[in-house]
């Protein structure tokens, strides 16, 4: 997560004194590098995923699942193996790469190494996974468990949620009533970041959620476990003031949004051109893939009737000022914001012809001065105004040490507010010194409770990325239409119950099905080795697709009549004669691939299950855990989850990811851990 940088951080009232200093070099950086690779063509596809877990502390004896606070320890031992793993692991496999993440309870990790357009590295995913955690257990006390799961149900909750305990009462830097300091990584970056967003907004961040009215659950809800008369910090009065929603489940801190893990992909492109247009068509994609993942239905201890992450993180990291979230009139703010920086994408970005530019539909505020410097530098409207946009926020953490940088070298300045953008997308430019070529990355996932659900959504991801590219698919809708569907997608029971607006026909014009791009100069073949009119089928799976060509005469229909609402199992497996759906998309660019029968039964596995995801048939993590508590004997039906019931919940999740525990509802019925070829598991269970 971001920069960590070891050096001295700057309180917010020392480092807003450097935010313009910050933004000007850091836009001087981005120049430099896109004179150095805007020209850059011809990479070829590589890619990762990163998957965070949650380590869990089980005491039997009490019957509590808390949270493990060793991180810095745990990773210390993960970084001294390297020698052994050399020794043991088998040629398949890389050596993985483990990160602290925000939460001290929390690790990521990363393939060793990018996986490449290989079918057999697409095939791996989910082995890699598999091994990583395996990697992880490893190196955990036999009672901590490394679990994917996104919102941990009793952080903040009256009791003991951390092991060891720490009382909130000494949160100096988030002034939490719930959560103490100790949940917060101990490197400089993140207290400072959660202090200087407090400071900078003036109060602390207040996020409310609705909470599942069961048939026991009072009326108002009040929430009894906010200790409301307390009086430690200034801020201890928000809650009694208005706050704290009657409701809702309240929450007043960064780690109750960045303490959430999910599962996120970056993918390398042919050139800037192609990452724009796969950034573009992601867009709309977000909203769809959290809603198809939604895995966080409970809250400090309670049931929300919401299934979904995303608004918890972005009122979590939610800095702007009354003035600009529009509550006062602007004074010493410059301007007003819509978004908190943790939120859906505001621009596309795509300067092909079927970019519109009605789809840009909403109210962005820019730095108009760093817009006039990017545009008067070469660079065109659309790429200017979304860096000019990024770039009207503050710089939250300064490090002393690194006020003054070698901007023909670095990029520490533009990433210091690139990397604290966090929207459903990531448009990343290639590293100063470094063989990476521009990079799209998909943030919107909720991490899934095994492996092979994370590889399964992973792996489809891939190939719909590859599907658009090769057949110039057009998903563009208006901005303010996924925006919308991000609200759609978080509700309770999203996937069944919910429609989203979807493009009706999203093939090229002239075109009645999916046909493949004519290879580019870069590609694999050339147009001479075609047999009846059509490319040969490839192993691999690659960039460099040309995008659609313009037609002679453009239909300028309105904006309104390309779009509908359609339900998820619509928009994955098809409506109508027109629209073949996600799925059919997907199936027709696997048709492109040379690939034998035993990897199409892989690949079709994981297609299945995000198919029997959208149709219903498969339920979504969240729905599970939401009946889990609600059949759970010792459940009131009051909407508290109780230490208990999360105990149970935390040991079934253990179970199901090993095989022990079948839950049809939830995975196919064949479902079973993979093997990571030519490894001997025993040595890593514990």
């Amino acid at each position: 997560m971001g920069l960590l940088y070891l050096g001295t951080p700057l309180t917010w009232e020392e480092a807003k004194k450097y935010a313009d200093h910050v933004r000007e070099h850091g836009i001087t950086q981005f120049l430099h590098t896109w004179d150095r690779v805007k020209d850059r063509h011809g990479d070829e596809l590589l890619w990762g995923d990163e998957v965070e877990y949650m380590v869990i502390l089980f005491d039997n004896e009490t019957k509590n699942a808390k949270l493990s606070l060793r991180q810095t320890e745990i990773l210390s031992k993960l970084s001294k193996i390297v020698s052994d793993l050399e020794d043991d692991t088998p040629d398949s496999v890389s050596i993985p790469t483990f990160h602290p993440e925000y939460g001290r309870y929390m690790l990521e990790s990363t393939p060793g190494s990018p996986y490449t357009g290989s079918i057999q590295d697409l095939l791996s995913v989910e082995s890699n996974m598999r091994y990583r955690r395996l990697l992880a257990r490893k190196h955990l006390k036999s009672n901590e468990v490394p679990v994917t799961f996104t919102s941990f149900p009793r952080l903040g909750a009256p009791g003991v949620f951390t092991e060891p305990y720490y009382s909130p009462e000494d949160a100096d830097s988030s002034h939490s009533l719930f959560l103490p300091e100790e949940i917060t990584n101990p490197h400089a970056r993140f207290p400072t970041l959660t202090a200087n967003i407090r400071t900078r907004r003036r109060s602390k961040v207040a996020i409310n959620l609705p909470i599942f009215i069961d048939e026991r659950t009072p009326r108002p809800f009040i929430d009894p476990t906010i200790p409301w008369q307390r009086s430690i910090y200034p801020e201890d009065i928000e809650a009694k003031h208005g706050a704290a929603l009657i409701d809702h489940i309240y929450m007043d801190a960064m780690g109750f949004g960045m303490g959430c893990c999910c599962l996120q992909l970056t993918f390398q492109s042919c050139n800037v051109d192609e990452a724009r247009r796969m950034y573009d068509a992601l867009i709309p994609m977000g909203p769809i893939m959290l809603a198809l993942t939604a895995a966080s239905p409970i809250w400090r201890g309670y049931l929300a009737d919401v299934d979904c992450r995303w608004n918890v993180i972005a009122g979590s990291v939610d800095d702007r000022t009354a003035e600009e979230r529009g509550l006062a009139p602007l004074k010493e703010s410059r301007y007003v914001i819509p978004k908190s920086r943790y939120d859906s994408v505001d621009l596309y970005l795509s300067t092909e012809w079927n970019n519109k530019p009605a789809y840009n539909d909403t109210n962005v505020p820019y730095n108009e001065e760093i817009y006039d410097r990017l545009v008067k530098h070469g660079i065109d409207e659309l790429l200017s105004k979304h860096m000019a946009h990024i770039f009207i926020r503050d710089p939250l953490v300064i490090f002393s040490e690194t006020i003054n940088q070698d901007d023909q070298a670095s990029s520490d300045h533009f990433e210091n507010l690139q990397s604290t953008n966090w929207q459903t997308l990531r448009f990343k430019p290639p590293p100063p010194n470094s063989p990476i070529g521009w990079r799209v990355e998909f943030r919107s996932m909720e991490v899934q409770l095994t492996d092979f659900e994370n590889a399964a959504f992973a792996v489809f991801i891939v190939l719909l990325s590859r599907a658009i590219l090769a057949f110039n698919l057009n998903f563009y809708i208006p901005i303010s239409k996924v925006n919308e569907n991000m609200e759609r997608a978080q509700k309770r029971d999203a996937v069944r119950a919910g429609r989203f607006v979807f493009r009706k026909n999203v093939l090229p014009p002239g075109y009645a099905s999916p046909t493949i791009s004519t290879p580019s100069s870069s590609g694999s073949c050339s147009p001479a080795e075609w047999n009846d009119g059509a490319p040969p089928k490839e192993r691999r799976l690659r960039n460099c697709f040309p995008p659609a060509a313009r037609p002679s005469t453009l239909v300028d229909n309105p904006v309104e009549d390309e779009y509908e609402e359609m339900s998820m199992e619509e928009i994955f497996t098809g409506k109508g004669s027109g629209f073949p759906g996600l799925l059919g998309l997907v199936e027709a660019y696997t048709e492109t691939l040379d690939i034998n029968p035993s990897e199409k039964l892989k690949i079709d596995k994981y297609l299945d299950l995000v198919r029997r995801r959208a149709n219903g048939s498969l339920q979504t993590p969240a729905t599970w855990m939401r009946n889990f508590v609600r059949s759970h004997p010792s459940y009131k039906f009051d909407s508290t989850v109780s230490q208990e019931i999360n105990y149970d919940l935390m040991v079934a999740v253990d179970e199901l990811e090993r095989g022990v525990l079948r839950v049809p509802d939830l995975l196919p019925e064949d479902y079973s851990r993979p093997h990571v070829n030519g490894l001997n598991e025993s040595k890593f269970e514990p």
